[in-house]
């Protein structure tokens, strides 16, 4: 049986648990930090030592796979068990990849992460529409018959970004509207709110041009080590802001390798996120 909604179960996390998003990576230089060596054993003492941490209390974990890809099957091995272990503690799973491809080799990303029975399958999967939205079909059907969504890059937080989501198209419209009404499309009637999300950067400021209402979450990385504040939210997201995750990574990852130093820096983010979305 396909499972309910992810943007149901998104929501109902966010209104329990606060809406922050933690990412797991395990860059390099943040292994060493944590006196770990850069190797799987690393790796793996890395990422369950944050699931163990964070996912029994935050809304979502977000795994960044390719710091785990770049050890190889092992790796990944590494990034299956992270997956099931935060997903057992009650935590939703953004896989943070990426994908974007056409036809076939779309639907075999798709398969990797959101067909229920992957071994890395995943509440929800980060993808790039710049193929063309049309291209992302295969992972919009599959997820919407596996209760799974998607985070599609919209209006990201890296400056390069702007070359091609703030390009204007033969309508007047820019590119990274052009991808809001898609997702728009997508979650249209669904309620508490829908499956198709995203990402738009808490860095970018006054985005008061584009139509942020799309009816599904919207993954708002930069916070903490990008320069974004729980602060900037209310200002950047407008009525958009109770649907948005933001996402810290180094915020709190640099507090490891203790477990209640992780568990502080995680509760004190999602104070702040509380107190800003409130007085919003």
């Amino acid at each position: 049986m396909s499972l309910e909604p992810f943007g149901a179960r998104l929501r109902r996390a966010m209104d329990e648990r606060g809406p922050l998003c933690v990412g797991i990576d395990p860059h390099a230089s943040l292994l060493a930090d944590w006196g770990l060596n850069d190797d799987v054993a690393g790796l793996e003492r890395f990422s369950r030592t944050v699931v163990a941490a964070t996912a029994d209390r935050v809304a979502v974990l977000k795994p960044q796979s390719a710091f785990f890809e770049r050890f190889g099957s092992r790796g990944v091995a590494v990034l299956e068990k992270t997956v099931e272990e935060a997903r057992a503690a009650g935590a939703l799973v953004v896989m943070d990849a990426k994908r974007g491809d056409i036809g076939s080799t779309m639907a075999a990303y798709a398969e990797s992460f959101l067909h229920k029975d992957a071994p890395l399958f995943s509440d929800a999967l980060t993808v790039s529409p710049y193929l063309g939205y049309g291209s992302l079909k295969p992972a919009v059907d599959l997820a919407r018959e596996n209760g799974a969504g998607l985070f599609v890059l919209a209006l990201t937080s890296n400056p390069e970004g702007a070359e091609v989501q703030h390009a204007v198209r033969a309508d007047g419209r820019t590119v990274g509207a052009t991808v809001l009404a898609h997702l728009a499309a997508e979650n249209a009637g669904e309620e508490p709110m829908g499956s198709f999300g995203a990402v738009v950067g808490a860095t970018l400021g006054d985005l008061s041009s584009y139509d942020l209402a799309v009816g599904g979450p919207l993954l708002a990385p930069g916070i903490g080590a990008q320069g974004a504040t729980p602060a900037d939210l209310p200002a950047v997201f407008g009525a958009a802001v109770r649907n948005v995750v933001p996402n810290v990574s180094r915020g709190v990852l640099r507090h490891g390798p203790d477990v209640v130093a992780l568990r502080t820096a995680a509760e004190r983010f999602a104070e702040e996120i509380s107190a800003a979305l409130t007085a919003a």
